[in-house]
């Protein structure tokens, strides 16, 4: 089933070209849950057999992530702060601590973002909280293009090097993404320890 839908994939990539790419993360970028895994990988596979450019489809996949998370920045800014405002209440969700959701992401919204692109499971709904507490729009859009990016040229040059193999992409992605995780820990430590010696100083 799952080879299947990847195969069917890899068709409407080639069919629709970068434009499929581009629609494709649109929506694993945004509510839908959706694995960018079969969208660029196969992507990648098809640039290493000359029929697709890695920096069109890097253009194309980030620029789709972009939109994504743009539709879920602007739906939790436009209507999600009303709603929990109205009921979050019943939640238990209560306005202060919306003010502390506003006064973090004001103080850690790029770190916040960067990170949260790269975490799988986080990386859609990271732009949800950015939108509820009014993120600066152009400091989102930088840190989420920076994060979407390299998330999207490791599944590409993945694709590109071993697409064919489906074992030992499993093996190497799994490996990527715990390596990614221990990076990502070592940031935050770092990143606590500077916020640690700003406010001593």
């Amino acid at each position: 089933m799952i080879r299947e839908l990847a195969q069917d994939l890899v068709d409407l990539i080639f069919d629709w070209g970068y434009l499929g790419i581009f629609l494709l993360m649109a929506v694993e970028s945004s509510f839908i849950p959706f694995p960018s895994e079969i969208v660029l990988i196969p992507a990648g596979y098809l640039a290493s057999e000359g029929k697709m450019s890695i920096l069109m489809i890097m253009l194309s996949g980030v620029g789709g992530s972009l939109l994504g998370a743009f539709i879920n920045y602007y739906l939790a800014l436009l209507l999600g702060r009303r709603i929990l405002q109205r009921y979050g209440k019943y939640f238990f969700i209560k306005e202060s601590a919306l003010s502390k959701m506003d006064s973090f992401f004001e103080a850690h919204g790029a770190i916040s973002t960067f990170t949260g692109r790269l975490i799988p499971g986080i990386r859609q709904l990271i732009s949800i909280p950015a939108g509820l507490s009014r993120m600066n729009l152009a400091v989102f859009s930088i840190y989420t293009t920076l994060g979407a990016g390299i998330w999207a040229l490791i599944l590409t040059i993945l694709g590109y090097y071993i697409g064919e193999n489906k074992e030992l992409i499993d093996l190497y992605l799994k490996q990527i993404i715990y390596i990614i995780l221990a990076i990502l820990g070592i940031i935050f430590f770092l990143y606590y320890r500077y916020q640690k010696t700003k406010r001593i100083k």
